[in-house]
C-alpha cells in the first residue's frame, strides 16, 4: 500500500470510542482530528452500550477503555471476539492501570494493541497506524491462525491442528497459538499432548492466565489437586478474575486434607480481592464447615481490627473462640458487644454461660436477670437459671 493510499484510508476510518468519562471521549476525538485519523466517529459510555452501537453498522476500529462500569473493556472484547461478524475488527485497549492485571489481560486476550493514559498524540498515531497496517498486510501467522479458526468451527480439528502448526512455524513462542493447539488436542482426545501444549504456553508466557486455568481444570478433573493448586496460586498473582473459582478450589483442597495449599489459595484470593470483607467472611464459613478453626480465628480478628464496630462479626468471633475452647477470648468479644450494643440478648446469654462454666455464679446470675428483665419468657435463660 502506498503512503498516499494509506493516509487516505486512515482519514476515512470508521471508529468507535468507548469510555465512561465524557472528557476522555472528547479528548480522543480531538486527538484523532489533530492527527487526521477517522472519518466517522461514534461514542459509547460502557461496553454494553458499545456492543449495541457495533450492531448498528460496520466499524474499522474500536478504541476501548479497560476500566468501565456495567461491562468493562475486557468483557466487551470477549463479546466482540465471539461474534463472527465482529471478531476480526481491530481493538485498541486504553487503560490508566499500571498494575499487573492489565498486563495479564493483554497477554491472554485478542487485543491488537493497548495504550496507557495519559495518551499522547505520538503514541495514539503510531498505535493506530501499526494496527491498521496489520489489517491491510496480514502476516502469514495471522492467515494460518484465521484458517485454523475456520476449520475448527467446521469441526475439522485435525486439519485445524495442521494450520496451527504452520502458524507456530512463524511464531514458535505465541502462547495463544500454543494454547489453541492444546485445546484442539483435547477435542480429539489426545489429552497428554494437550497438556504439553498448555505447559509450553505458560513456559513461554508466564502471564498466560487462560492457559493456566485450562491446565488447572484438567488437573482437577484428574483429581491431581496439588498441581491444580500450584497453577491457581499463580493465576491469583496475575488476575482477580478467577477469585470466586479459586475459593471453590480452596474448599475442595481443604476437604481433601490439603490444608496448606488450601489456606495459601484462600489467603491470596482475599489479598487480591476488591471485595475483601465478603471474601474473608465466605472463607471463614467454609473453614468452619470443614473443621478448620485456627485460620478463621486469624481472619476474623483481622476483620474486626479493620471494622471494630461490626458487632455481628464480633459476635461471630466470640462463637468461633468458644467452639475452639478459648472461653476467655470468647468472653472478651461478648463483653465488648455488651458494652456497646444495648440489649444484645445473645451476647448476654453467652456471657452468662461462660461465667457459669467458670463457676462465677453470682455474675452469671446477674446477666440472667438482665436477660429476663428484657425478655421474661426467655427459655434458655430460665433453664440456665434453674441449674445455678
Amino acid at each position: 500500500m502506498s503512503e498516499n493510499k494509506s493516509f487516505t484510508a486512515l482519514e476515512a476510518l470508521s471508529i468507535l470510542i468507548v469510555d465512561d468519562m465524557k472528557s476522555m471521549r472528547l479528548t480522543i476525538r480531538k486527538m484523532l482530528q489533530t492527527i487526521n485519523i477517522g472519518g466517522k466517529l461514534r461514542f459509547a459510555e460502557n461496553g454494553k452500550e458499545g456492543l449495541e452501537v457495533l450492531k448498528q453498522g460496520k466499524f474499522d476500529l474500536a478504541i476501548i477503555d479497560w476500566n468501565m462500569p456495567v461491562v468493562n473493556g475486557i468483557e466487551m472484547l470477549e463479546n466482540i471476539r465471539k461474534d463472527p461478524g465482529l471478531r476480526d475488527m481491530p481493538v485498541i485497549m486504553v487503560t490508566a492501570e499500571a498494575e499487573r492485571d492489565i498486563v495479564s489481560e493483554v497477554a491472554e486476550s485478542e487485543i491488537d494493541g493497548y495504550l496507557l493514559k495519559p495518551l499522547t498524540l505520538e503514541a495514539l498515531d503510531k498505535r493506530i497506524k501499526a494496527v491498521i497496517d496489520r489489517v491491510h498486510n496480514p502476516e502469514q501467522f495471522t492467515l494460518h491462525r484465521n484458517k485454523a479458526r475456520e476449520l475448527e468451527e467446521q469441526g475439522q480439528y485435525k486439519e485445524a491442528i495442521e494450520e496451527v502448526k504452520k502458524a507456530l512455524a512463524h511464531k514458535p513462542s505465541a502462547s495463544r497459538m500454543l494454547r489453541r493447539m492444546g485445546l484442539l488436542h483435547f477435542k480429539i482426545g489426545k489429552h497428554a499432548i494437550a497438556e504439553k501444549c498448555l505447559l509450553k504456553a505458560v513456559a513461554v508466557n508466564d502471564q498466560d492466565t487462560i492457559s493456566r486455568v485450562y491446565l488447572a481444570d484438567y488437573y482437577l478433573k484428574k483429581n491431581e489437586l496439588e498441581k491444580a493448586a500450584m497453577h491457581y496460586l499463580k493465576i491469583l498473582s496475575l488476575s482477580t478474575r478467577y477469585n470466586d473459582k479459586a475459593i471453590d478450589i480452596g474448599e475442595r483442597l481443604l476437604k481433601a486434607g490439603l490444608r496448606k495449599q488450601s489456606l495459601q489459595i484462600f489467603s491470596r484470593a482475599i489479598q487480591r480481592s476488591r471485595k475483601t470483607n465478603a471474601f474473608r467472611e465466605r472463607v471463614i464459613d467454609i473453614c468452619l464447615g470443614h473443621g478448620e478453626v485456627e485460620f478463621p480465628q486469624y481472619l476474623i480478628e483481622e476483620a474486626i481490627q479493620q471494622n471494630p464496630a461490626n458487632y455481628n462479626l464480633v459476635y461471630k468471633a466470640g462463637m468461633i473462640f468458644l467452639e475452639s475452647g478459648n472461653r476467655e477470648k470468647a468472653l472478651a468479644h461478648f463483653m465488648n458487644i455488651d458494652r456497646h450494643v444495648r440489649g444484645h440478648l445473645d451476647a448476654k446469654l453467652q456471657i452468662a454461660k461462660i461465667l457459669c462454666a467458670n463457676k462465677r455464679i453470682l455474675q452469671a446470675d446477674d446477666y440472667l436477670n438482665q436477660i429476663l428483665r428484657l425478655d421474661p419468657g426467655h427459655e434458655e435463660a430460665i433453664e440456665l437459671r434453674r441449674t445455678l
